[in-house]
Order: C-alpha cells, then structure tokens, then sequence
C-alpha cells in the first residue's frame, strides 16, 4: 500500500507538468496567431480594379476607328466596282436576248419551207461542188458575223454534226438558221447566269460596305471628345496610397 501511495505521488507531478508546457505552448501559437496583422482597405480607398491608361485606351480607340475607316473604304470601292460589273453584265443579258429574239425570228421564216421538198437539180459533181462552195461561203459569213463559233465552223468545214455539204443550199439555209439560233440561246443563257453571279456578287459587296460603314462610323462616334475616357487628374494620379489600417486576424 506504501509502494502505490508513493508510486502516485512520483507519477502526478511528472503528469502536471507534462500538460503545463502543453498548456504554454497552445497559448504561444494562439498568441502568434492574434498577434497576426491583416490588412484591411481603408474607407478612402477606391476597391482595387484593373486600371486601364486612358490615353492609352484613346489611341487604342482612334487607331481602331482608322482602320475600321480604311477597311470601309475598300469594301465602297469593291461594292461599286461590283455594282458595275453587274450593270455590264445587265447590258450583256439584253444584248444575247435581242441577237437570240432575232435569230428566232429568222429562223421561224423557214418553218414553213422545212415542209416543201428541196428543189430538184441535175446531182452532177460540178452541183455538189458548188452546193460544198455556197455552204462554206455562207458559214464563214455567218462565223464572221458572230453567230457561230469557231467550233461550229469546224463542223462544218469537217461535214460533222450533220453538216452534209450534198444536201441543197435551200436545205442547207434552213440548217444554218437554226444553227445560229441554237448558239444564240446558248449565249443568252449563258449571259443570264453570269448576270445572276455578278448580282450575287454586288449584292454582298454593298452587305459589307454597309456593315463596314455602320461600323466606321460607331468608331468615329466613339472618338467624339465627349465620349473619349477622361483622363484622371494629376492630384488623384499622385496621390499617395491610403495608410493601410491593421486588425488581428480573426482565429478560426
């Protein structure tokens, strides 16, 4: 019983002062810790934001306006000169349908000769030959005018395409006519569809001219002294920063 009673009071002091410099040092952090600064903005000082230059902001702004003001000029000159075009391509279309309405016109006189018999003639070579002379003559006349094309000619000089220099000139002219006919509506169709392209074409040059222009001019109106950033004044811009104010830091 001596030994246990002796034993505790060997122990207990030892275990007090094992939790007394845990005690201490508990308090030294949390010490620490308060004592910690934290700083705290002042009443009088602006909430921190990403300043921007404002001279540097205007000449971002002006250098803005200038090339927007250059792209909306090319984008003018583009849309007239597509304009133009198209306008060319309008009188082109006219032009191919008054050569086509005339070749039709002429072609339509020989609806009715189509249904007659060809003329008989002695089929002698010197007949053949001068059938084959008056079908080139008239071919390269017709060529010369404008009314065939170099291909076509070929087949004729070629006797390809149906071109059969045996046949009678009366025959041979209504071949012709509608030969010419033929290419003459090629040629408008074709110049139709180019004047649908070059329509197209002008339509979205004047779209982006005007995008352009719109544009410019929201620039232009952005470097109007009333609506250029105000530049702050020397005072605010020197001034030295507010004292900071300090607090112990909040523990948990």
């Amino acid at each position: 019983m001596e030994t246990v009673f002796y034993q505790f009071l060997i122990e207990v002091p030892r275990a007090a002062a094992i939790w007394s410099a845990l005690l201490l040092l508990a308090l030294t952090v949390l010490a620490v810790l308060v004592a910690r600064p934290e700083r705290v903005p002042s009443a009088d000082e602006p909430a921190p934001t990403p300043a921007d230059d404002p001279a540097a902001e205007a000449t971002d702004l002006r250098r803005y306006a200038e090339e927007v003001a250059v792209a909306a000029e090319r984008a003018a000159r583009t849309a007239r000169r597509r304009r133009a075009a198209w306008l060319a391509a309008q009188e082109e279309v006219d032009r191919a349908w008054q050569a086509y309405d005339e070749a039709e016109t002429a072609a339509r006189r020989f609806t009715g000769a189509a249904a007659l018999p060809p003329p008989r003639t002695p089929r002698t070579p010197a007949e053949y030959a001068a059938r084959e002379r008056w079908l080139h003559h008239a071919a390269m006349a017709a060529h010369w005018r404008g009314d065939l094309t170099a291909r076509q000619l070929s087949d004729v000089f070629g006797h390809r395409a149906g071109w059969d220099p045996r046949r009678h000139p009366a025959e041979q002219e209504i071949l012709l006519a509608r030969a010419v006919r033929d290419a003459k509506r090629a040629g408008y169709r074709a110049a139709a569809e180019r004047e649908r392209l070059a329509w197209r074409d002008a339509d979205l040059a004047a779209e982006a001219a005007r995008a352009l222009a719109a544009e410019a001019y929201a620039a232009a109106v952005r470097l109007r002294p009333g609506r250029l950033p105000a530049a702050r004044p020397a005072t605010e811009a020197h001034r030295p920063a507010a004292a900071a104010r300090w607090r112990p830091a909040r523990v948990g």
